[in-house]
């Protein structure tokens, strides 16, 4: 009898095995056509709603994720950055950069409800803080962060940041963790406060953009474009204990809790995929062919899916195509 159950044990796991190696493995699902013109940038997904936001130019264009399907735009602004949710108000938030506002909208309606100027310059990367209900702007042109009260929708602080802002993400018990672009260190902010509590450098790093948080294992992942690497950050001490080599002109980097996978996309057309074997083992398990600029990225936590902007270029600039903006997505294999 025990010879037969090991032979059922090894039978089972040699059929799960493949099952494992293709759970690795991404591959081109489907390309979302979109309208309009002109640049991109951030792409943020609100689950509760299950629709995804994606910035372009001076709009935005709302997906409806059953579907992967244009549902409607949010437009009238002068230069898009990022998106933030804030379902407990029902309302969204947008950075307009060229305008040094943010722009309020109805997550039901998608109508505008008020553009909040700022006393700031470059409104970027935007962000819900649950833990303080504030929204923060990261200005990349004025070292510091807008706070906006989602109710009512009116700046009430700025945080000195102390060099130029890229992406940050919050812990959900107060504390925000902010690369600097400039300075290649990341800010921990507490989000009561309203103040910088401490800094942490990520050499080798340098010209850090994106940042996401594991935080059953207190590790943050901040990618960099100047070294080519990912930063694996131990957020209790501050220290680098990995560097992980990816591609060129990164943007944006998501890390899924459940599969262990780290995603990094970058300028030149790939997108590293990278494997968490334990807080401070990792190694790059694809490296998926996108398409050129493809440089931000949005990760549906429940499909597993990720979301890419794209447009095609004319050859040999970066001016997109009329006609051309989409968002790639690629599924597990």
């Amino acid at each position: 009898m025990k010879n037969i159950v090991k032979g059922i044990l090894a039978a089972a796991l040699i059929s799960i095995t493949p099952m494992l190696s293709r759970a690795q493995t991404y591959v081109l699902d489907k390309k979302i056509p979109l309208t309009g013109d002109g640049g991109y940038d951030y792409l943020t997904i609100d689950k509760a709603n299950n629709r995804l936001y994606v910035s372009h130019g001076t709009m935005v264009n709302v997906v409806d994720l059953a579907t992967e399907k244009q549902i409607g735009v949010i437009d009238g602004m002068k230069g898009v950055h990022g998106i933030a949710i804030v379902n407990k108000w029902g309302k969204g938030f947008i950075s307009d950069g060229r305008a040094n506002a943010m722009v309020a909208f109805d997550l039901n309606t998608l109508k505008t409800l008020a553009t909040i100027p700022l006393d700031a310059k470059g409104p970027d990367a935007i962000i819900y803080d649950p833990y303080s209900d504030k929204v923060f702007s990261f200005n990349g042109e004025s070292n510091n962060s807008s706070v906006v009260d989602p109710k009512t929708m009116k700046q009430v602080a700025t945080v000195d940041l102390g060099g130029a802002p890229e992406f940050a993400v919050p812990d959900g018990k107060g504390k925000m963790y902010n690369n600097l672009e400039d300075k290649s260190s990341m800010n921990i902010i507490d989000t009561k406060t309203m103040k910088v509590t401490k800094t942490f450098s990520l050499a080798p790093c340098g010209g850090p953009t994106g940042v996401a948080l594991d935080l059953k294992n207190n590790r943050a992942f901040s990618v960099c474009r100047e070294n080519k690497g990912m930063s694996v950050v131990d957020i209790t001490s501050g220290k680098v204990v990995a560097t992980v080599p990816i591609g060129t002109g990164v943007d944006a980097v998501a890390y899924d809790a459940e599969t262990k996978l780290i995603f990094c996309s970058n300028g030149d057309g790939t997108t590293t995929i990278i494997k968490q074997a334990s807080a401070n083992d990792y190694s790059v398990v694809q490296t998926l062919n996108t398409q050129v600029r493809a440089k931000t990225l949005t990760l549906d936590a429940a499909t597993h899916k990720i979301y890419l902007s794209v447009a095609d270029m004319e050859k040999g600039t970066r001016k997109a195509i009329p006609g051309t903006f989409a968002v790639l997505v690629y599924k597990m294999q």
